[in-house]
C-alpha cells in the first residue's frame, strides 16, 4: 500500500499576495464542493484530517498548501459549483483561485475530483476549458466509486475517459474511494510523476485567460 509520507502543512492563504515562493513544484487539487477532495489527500497521506473534510459543501474558503517530503507542493483549493455561499465570497474565490491557475509558474499539473456518480457536469467542462491554455496535465479522479458496482464503475470510467480525450487536453483519469482505498496507489503514482517532471522544468508563465475559471 502507498502512502505519502513526510507531508506536513506549510500555510493556508485566502489572497494572492499571501502565496508562498515558488521554490518547487506544485499539483493542485480541485473540484465541485463536496467532491471528495480533501477526503483524497488525506486518504493518500493516510491521515484522517490532514486536510480538512467539512459537512458542509462550499465550507472551506483558502488555498491550503503541504509539503511533500523532497518531491513539492501538494495544493488544496477552495471547492467550486455551491450555491448558497455569497455572491461576494463566490466572487473572492474565484479570484483567488482563477489567479492561482493562471498564473502560478511552477504549477506542474492539476488533480480534478469528480463524484463518480455525476462526473463532467456543465462546471467540470468549463473549468478543464478554461485551464486548457495553460497546457498542463490534467488527472482526473472519479471519487466514491465505492457508491457504484463494478458494471457501473466500468461504464463510467469509460465514458469519462472518450469525453476528456475530445477536449484539447493532456489528460488521465481512474476511479478512486477514499473509503475503501480504490485508486489511491495510482493516484500516488501519477502525482510523484508529475511533481518529479515539474521540477525538471524551468517555470513557465501561465497564458490562461481571465481569473474566473468557473463562469
Amino acid at each position: 500500500m502507498s502512502t505519502i509520507h513526510n507531508i506536513e502543512f506549510v500555510t493556508s492563504v485566502d489572497h494572492p499576495k499571501q502565496l508562498p515562493p515558488e521554490t518547487v513544484a506544485e499539483v493542485a487539487f480541485v473540484g465541485r464542493s463536496n467532491a471528495g477532495k480533501s477526503s483524497a489527500i488525506n486518504a493518500m497521506a493516510n491521515r484522517r484530517r490532514l486536510a480538512y473534510v467539512s459537512k458542509t459543501p462550499g465550507r472551506t474558503q483558502l488555498i491550503n498548501f503541504f509539503l511533500w517530503g523532497g518531491h513539492g507542493h501538494l495544493v488544496d483549493l477552495p471547492g467550486y459549483g455551491y450555491a448558497k455561499v455569497p455572491e461576494a465570497m463566490r466572487k473572492n474565490w474565484d479570484r483567488l483561485v482563477g489567479g492561482y491557475l493562471a498564473a502560478r509558474e511552477r504549477l506542474a499539473g492539476l488533480v480534478v475530483i469528480m463524484d463518480a456518480r455525476h462526473p463532467m457536469t456543465n462546471l467540470d467542462r468549463e473549468l478543464l476549458e478554461w485551464f486548457a491554455p495553460r497546457q498542463l496535465p490534467v488527472h482526473v479522479l472519479l471519487s466514491k466509486a465505492d457508491k457504484l458496482s463494478r458494471g457501473e464503475a466500468a461504464q463510467t470510467l469509460a465514458k469519462v475517459r472518450s469525453q476528456l480525450g475530445e477536449m484539447p487536453l493532456q489528460t488521465s483519469v481512474q476511479l478512486f474511494s477514499s473509503l475503501n482505498r480504490q485508486g489511491v496507489d495510482q493516484a500516488i503514482d501519477e502525482i510523484t510523476r508529475l511533481l518529479r517532471e515539474g521540477n525538471k522544468m524551468p517555470p513557465v508563465q501561465g497564458e490562461s485567460g481571465g481569473q474566473n475559471p468557473i463562469g
